[in-house]
């Protein structure tokens, strides 16, 4: 249910994978040793594609059991692994970087404030959720800034009361603040988790692990 890994050294694994409820994108080519504790920690099917060629899969996927908001950029390639788990919705224009600008899990979806107001709407009707356009600690790449699951939204420790109750008038899950990696607020950066479990960055301290867990509702 619990640990921390690095991905070749580095600990912002969130930049690397996209984690949901049953499965994880992860790069071709990814260490064994990290594919294997993320498909047994977490409970997942590991799918394997690269976006737009990139590794990056955490900042240009986003989305929920329902469905992927990928890249505009991706490949047909790409697109046809990913198109056999959900349907998707590409993210055009500039504002591409769908894992960045998008904070999603099945009841929620918090996305850049400066996304245009349509834009949001597509996203949060092909997702079935609420759309809320916000920053977290002032940090407008909502998606990075935080992590979402089904039961429970951790946040930029600098995010404020307004932040927080944007996100509570639309959402019924605990909300809190807290770091990875050593006292990084870009949480999403550093974290992979789903209702089943997450797993943090190498160098996640045991405080910000205690609040993780208080979070997502591990706690015994």
């Amino acid at each position: 249910m619990t640990g921390t890994i690095d991905l070749s050294g580095d600990p912002n694994i969130g930049v690397y994978a996209r984690v949901f409820e049953d499965i994880a994108i992860v790069y071709p080519g990814a260490p064994g040793e990290f594919t294997g504790f993320l498909a047994r920690e977490l409970d997942v099917e590991i799918v394997n594609t690269y976006i737009q060629g990139s590794s990056i899969i955490g900042s240009l996927v986003a989305g929920n059991s329902q469905g992927l908001v990928v890249s505009g950029l991706a490949t047909d390639e790409e697109l046809a692994v990913l198109s056999e788990y959900r349907d998707i919705l590409l993210l055009e224009g500039t504002m591409n970087a769908a894992g960045n600008v998008i904070l999603a899990n099945d009841y929620v979806a918090a996305v850049h404030p400066e996304m245009e107001i349509d834009v949001a709407e597509e996203i949060g009707s092909f997702l079935a959720v609420p759309v809320v356009r916000l920053t977290l600690g002032g940090i407008k790449t909502v998606g990075m800034a935080g992590s979402a699951t089904n039961t429970g939204i951790l946040v930029h420790p600098r995010a404020n009361d307004t932040e927080i109750a944007n996100l509570e008038r639309v959402v019924d899950l605990p909300i809190g603040l807290g770091s990875i990696n050593m006292g990084s607020g870009l949480v999403g950066s550093g974290l992979l988790a789903n209702s089943k479990g997450y797993i943090a960055g190498s160098v996640t301290t045991g405080f910000e692990l205690g609040r993780i867990e208080e979070v997502f509702g591990f706690l015994e």
